[in-house]
């Protein structure tokens, strides 16, 4: 976590104007200072939870801000970003337009909250917030930008929150803040709330990553030092102007391939990586060829994103090698324009009064957030919204290419139909069938990396089917097909519709409605709903605009109140009555059971590899799941001595059919056999555990000492009996002194 000095609000002024000096660009310091004024008397007695002056965070925002070199009404947004929210009696947007112009005016907008607002839950207000900094945000780019500046700060400094505000916000920037700073191609921005934010979601996965970073990086000390040197010379002898720079894997980008795609430690090959950065883009290829002559490269580990940049404007060369000492590491490959877009992503295209064409090119690199706004007025709940902005935005994507060469990307899951739409509505309206790579396939097969797709339309095509809006990945191509229906379709809609209600009603009333009854609930619901008449209620129900499920309680509620249902009274008999049901336990398909953690996923923690039988304990890890852990593990004593976390550890216990070992799961038990290093000692191992029918998932062999090896050994286990049993049997053979369970 970064640390945070407390400095006064005269000496933090003072360093922002001297840092905006220093880039030597022309900002009107003047106008800067009046907003800092303006601000530190508006904020004046208020204090953070830390105690230091309110003003202290929107300089702090502010000088982050300036190292995106963003222009002077960026820096006022940022001093003044918190003015009309907490200062609402003593200031309002028109006093800031009048005093700071309307860009201003229009950022600080932006980056307002809603306040005042009618909606039925945190959650529902919460959407509406990222809606109206969405629509704020296709208007200017910069509220986004100081947005993303606003919420590092808060997390830089949130270890002073109370443990559930921490986890809170945390949860938030990793699903909602860090995914937009990748959209928009700002990576320092990004890696750093992920990593701020795993500390607070999960400290003991955080911990030990970071420990195997610093004992990784001690075993190999000097390592990337080497390479560096190496490629050095060998860029020198090649007259190429270069920058060299070293770094090490983040510990969230471990984290996340290790707990999201099942890896260990050593299947992390780009741990190491090496940039290279030139000046132009012939260099770039020129030095990929120095590299790969260099060194042996991995198949497979090779990307181009110069010749196929990335949505969020990212352009590198990727490849991964083995250096020296068989050390797998990453040398990424850039000019500097490259890099700069990399760091900064789009803000590194910004620039205030840039002409029109800058405009029309900064519009086009947006053209998400205009795809997502598109759609506000079919979406009518926040679920929609929200699954929206997770799949259009926030999703890994695929690549695919038009029969002419053109890129498109699409969602990862997003299928033929789903590209049909994002060439056009008309495409996707005439759609009858599809080809990928030259072959006929189904409308509905999921597209892959690098596939050349082509649409097969025909003028007599009736349309869309219906069907569609349940296969396609995309929301914009979900809105088209509604859109198609309501248009072409409303009375069809309208039957649809109606029938859906209608069946609604007669369930929940369980008595004949009449039709002056049944028109009294819709015409009212209709209403309320912000619709002009039933028939157009009916309709949206029918193309899929308005989802009943969404507004079952209040159609339940007008036929309470329309239809007086009289029920005679039924004599109740003891055997009647309801059996009490025990406390429904959550089984995972893992066969651990966790109680009071209802939908969690759980995973098994790295450090300890916990097997059937063996004591374990849950730790709630929000928003990535529980931790199983083995009850004697170094990490649950250590953090069981924190008592910030005492209410996230959960009781945890092995389903009876995995504990006896006729369950389906087979777990990874993790060996350090100590041996003689003999020739033969490790085929002795492998066919012993062969007729036991244990699978070697990994092996791996060390020498110690002169005459003595460690054999460690990851296998597939059944439960901890199975595990005993397997070391007994191992213990038998020649020239193995002991067995300990784990790696050290």
């Amino acid at each position: 976590m970064s640390d945070q000095k407390s400095v006064t609000p005269e000496s933090g002024i003072r360093r922002l104007l001297d840092i905006l000096k220093a880039t030597g660009k022309k900002y009107n310091l003047e106008k800067i200072t009046q907003a800092y004024e303006y601000a530190n008397e508006l904020h004046c007695g208020q204090y953070r939870v830390s105690g230091d002056p309110y003003i202290s965070h929107p300089i702090a925002v502010a000088e982050i801000v300036a190292g995106l070199e963003l222009d002077t009404d960026s820096i006022c947004a940022a001093l003044l970003h918190d003015t009309v929210e907490d200062c609402s009696e003593k200031t309002d947007l028109k006093e800031i337009e009048k005093l700071f112009g309307p860009n201003v005016a229009l950022l600080v907008d932006g980056l307002t909250k809603i306040v005042v607002l009618q909606v039925d839950d945190k959650e529902e207000a919460h959407i509406e917030n990222l809606r109206k900094m969405l629509l704020a945000m296709s208007r200017d780019v910069r509220v986004i930008f100081i947005k993303l500046c606003d919420r590092l700060h808060n997390m830089r400094t949130l270890a002073v929150k109370p443990d559930a505000k921490r986890r809170t916000t945390a949860l938030e920037t990793m699903q909602v803040y860090a995914p937009l700073a990748h959209r928009l191609g700002m990576q320092k921005i990004k890696q750093e709330l992920e990593n701020l934010g795993l500390q607070f979601l999960d400290p003991i996965g955080y911990a030990e990553v970071q420990q195997y970073i610093e004992s990784k990086y001690g075993e190999n000390l000097g390592f990337i030092e080497h390479i560096r040197a190496d490629v050095g010379q060998k860029m020198a002898e090649n007259n190429i102007h270069f920058t060299l720079e070293g770094r090490i894997k983040s510990v969230y980008s471990i984290y996340k391939k290790m707990y999201n795609q099942n890896k260990s430690f050593d299947q992390i090959y780009d741990f190491y990586a090496l940039r290279i950065i030139v000046d132009t883009e012939l260099e770039c290829y020129t030095a990929l060829g120095l590299i790969h002559e260099m060194f042996n490269s991995i198949p497979g580990r090779f990307k181009d994103y110069i010749s196929t940049p990335k949505p969020n404007m990212y352009r590198s060369l990727h490849t991964t090698v083995i250096g020296r000492d068989g050390i797998p590491f990453e040398v990424q490959i850039r000019t500097w324009d490259m890099h700069h877009v990399a760091e900064y992503g789009i803000a590194a295209h910004w620039k205030y009064k840039s002409g029109s064409s800058s405009k029309e090119e900064m519009d086009k690199k947006l053209e998400w957030i205009a795809r997502l706004i598109e759609t506000e007025d079919e979406q009518r709940d926040p679920d929609e919204f929200m699954n929206a902005l997770k799949t259009d935005i926030f999703h890994d994507e695929v690549f695919v290419f038009t029969p002419k060469g053109d890129v498109i990307a699409l969602p990862n899951g997003s299928n033929v139909i789903d590209f049909a739409y994002a060439i056009h509505s008309a495409v996707g309206d005439k759609m009858i069938g599809g080809m990928i790579n030259g072959m006929i396939v189904p409308i509905d097969r999921v597209l892959q990396n690098g596939e050349i797709v082509q649409i097969l339309t025909s003028s007599s095509s009736r349309g869309p089917s219906r069907d569609w809006l349940t296969m396609v990945k995309t929301s914009a191509a979900r809105s088209k097909i509604r859109a198609w229906f309501k248009k072409e379709k409303r009375p069809e809609n309208i039957q649809v519709g109606r029938a859906a209600v209608d069946a609604e009603i007669k369930k929940h009333c369980r008595v004949a409605v009449t039709d002056a009854q049944k028109e009294n609930i819709v015409s009212t619901l209709a209403v309320r709903l912000g619709f002009s008449c039933s028939e157009d209620f009916y309709c949206a129900i029918g193309y899929g605009g308005l989802t009943l499920s969404k507004i079952l309680k209040r159609l339940q509620d007008e036929c309470d109140r329309v239809v007086k249902v009289e029920e005679e009274p039924v004599e109740i008999l003891p055997e009647d009555l309801p059996i009490a049901k025990p406390t429904k336990q959550i089984k995972s398909n893992s066969g651990i059971i966790v109680d009071g953690e209802a939908g969690c996923a759980v995973k098994f923690a790295k450090c300890c590899n916990p097997l059937p039988g063996d004591p374990v304990v849950g730790f709630v890890t929000k928003g990535f799941g529980i931790s199983i852990h083995k009850q004697d593990c170094p990490n649950v004593v250590q953090g069981k001595q924190n008592p910030e976390n005492a209410d996230r550890w959960k009781e945890a216990y092995w389903e009876a059919s995995e504990t006896r070992g006729d369950g389906q799961g087979i777990y990874e038990a993790l060996l350090q056999v100590h041996v003689d290093d003999r020739i033969g000692m490790l085929a002795d191992i492998s066919v012993a555990l062969a007729d036991m029918r244990v699978s070697i998932l990994q092996v791996g062999v060390l020498n110690r000492s002169e005459g003595r090896s460690i054999v460690n050994l990851k296998i597939g286990c059944r439960n901890i009996d199975h595990y005993h049993s397997i070391v007994s049997r191992l213990k038998t053979l020649d020239g193995i002194f002991s067995i300990v369970r784990g790696f050290s």
